[in-house]
């Protein structure tokens, strides 16, 4: 049996937790139907100060949201920084997703950090670049679609090398791809409409304070069966 590693990199919120599950079990929702029978589903907390087994005993990575900010560097981030490189150097398969996605950024020679326009957050339209078009990954997907998303931080430089896969009106780096099978997506695959709805009520300030509003955020929520189809799509890559 091989393993698809999940590494958690922070909580959800209590309500969500309670009601619909952590982010690492969203994922494991998400994909326990499509598993291949010769793949197992392994939870790495990147908190936790335990010695993380080498890339290479990994059939596959996947890296959670956190409420964490990569640009904090907070040490249990940091020491992922070298072993995210040496994945993208041994060819291992990752998924980053949200703070996934800037930390592998960030890891890989970008920059992330707090969006000058501020939070995004709701579902909103992503669009496919040329080469998302052409991606293995990605271009079986519409050239633009609805996906879930709650970020405040984003990736404002790319690694040298990196290819742009998606963007929308307020990220210009939605998706991106460092190797052959690496990828990261600032949206959240594994978030169902009630999952969005909880975190738009708990950012009701924060939103209103920005200008938005909150109320037409959570009307506008609708389900995200192309985003969310990476995380099934994925596993072909193991």
């Amino acid at each position: 049996m091989t393993s698809l590693v999940i590494i958690k990199t922070g909580d959800a919120f209590p309500e969500v937790i309670e009601q619909h599950g952590d982010f690492e079990q969203l994922f494991i929702q998400q994909l326990t139907a499509a598993l291949p029978s010769h793949l197992t589903l392994t939870v790495w907390d990147a908190r936790e100060p335990t010695t993380p087994a080498p890339p290479s005993s990994f059939a596959g990575v996947m890296i959670t949201g956190s409420h964490s900010m990569v640009s904090n560097q907070e040490p249990w981030s940091e020491a992922l920084k070298p072993w995210l490189q040496q994945a993208l150097a041994e060819d291992i398969p990752m998924l980053g997703v949200c703070y996934g996605h800037q930390l592998m950024a960030a890891a890989l020679g970008g920059v992330s950090d707090y969006h000058p326009a501020g939070r995004e957050s709701g579902t909103h339209q992503v669009r496919l670049t040329q080469a998302g078009l052409q991606d293995p990954l990605f271009g079986q997907l519409p050239e633009r679609f609805p996906a879930q998303l709650t970020h405040a931080q984003s990736v404002m430089q790319l690694p040298p090398g990196a290819t742009v896969l998606a963007h929308n009106s307020h990220d210009a780096h939605q998706a991106l791809r460092y190797g052959s099978r690496q990828w990261s997506v600032q949206f959240h695959p594994e978030f169902t409409p009630p999952v969005m709805r909880a975190y738009i009520e708990r950012q009701q300030t924060a939103l209103r304070e920005q200008g938005e509003d909150p109320q037409a955020l959570l009307a506008a929520i609708t389900a995200t069966p192309d985003a969310t189809s990476l995380l099934r799509r994925f596993l072909a890559f193991l």
